[in-house]
């Protein structure tokens, strides 16, 4: 078996204060979770819903679920009696299905909204351009049972750090803004979500407080 504790433990003992870290358990067996989970982790992140609503049957109850990949409508309604966050919030239609389903069972569900900062067209999310019109219209108010806690970037798939460096702290920078402009009394928007397994160094530098990482603790993926 893969040795999930030493990995997860080293790796949580060298994380800055405040770092949370979200293991990404995707196709990875539950066996694998629950070796994270006996050395202190509770935060797993997970992006098919099958998958998902399987492990959620059968692993310990104090678990915080992250919805790390891209959420089809129509499978919000799966996910809205547990999920604890939805980190990958790409439109306004999906807000508006999260809040409709999380109303169902009167829970109010945290989500990060989608970034999109990275040269890459391939990756998905608002431009700063399209997420500052989204908050002028008022959407935070729109949705009372959606509470928007934070921005989710992707930096580019590259071997150049400068041009990772380059969009984190664009990344950066605009969280600042939307803070002041948006959220400046809001305590609980306060989570900057970037950084992975090949990047997380150079996303805690640029002020990530929450990094996704799998390959590195849980080695190569079981499909």
């Amino acid at each position: 078996m893969y040795p999930v504790k030493e990995h997860i433990a080293k790796l949580l003992d060298s994380l800055p204060q405040g770092v949370r870290l979200v293991a990404v358990s995707k196709y990875h067996p539950a066996e694998y979770i629950e070796e994270a989970y006996a050395v202190g982790q509770r935060i797993f992140g997970e992006s098919h819903v099958q998958e998902l609503r399987q492990k959620v049957e059968v692993l310990p109850s104090d678990i915080e679920w992250h919805f790390i990949g891209h959420l089809q409508t129509n499978k919000v309604k799966y996910i809205a009696p547990y999920i604890t966050m939805i980190e990958s919030v790409d439109s306004e239609r999906l807000i508006a299905e999260i809040n409709k389903q999380c109303l169902k069972h009167n829970r109010v569900v945290d989500v990060l909204l989608e970034l999109h900062v990275a040269k890459e067209e391939t990756k998905s999310g608002f431009t700063p351009e399209e997420l500052e019109v989204l908050l002028a219209s008022g959407v935070k108010e729109k949705y009372p049972n959606v509470r928007i806690c934070g921005l989710m970037t992707m930096a580019s798939y590259t071997d150049d750090e400068s041009l990772i460096d380059s969009e984190f702290e664009q990344a950066s920078q605009f969280f600042d803004k939307i803070k002041t402009n948006y959220f400046a009394a809001d305590d609980y928007f306060a989570v900057r979500s970037w950084g992975m397994s090949g990047d997380y160094p150079l996303a805690i530098k640029h002020h990530s407080n929450m990094i996704r990482v799998g390959t590195l603790l849980f080695g190569p993926r079981v499909y």
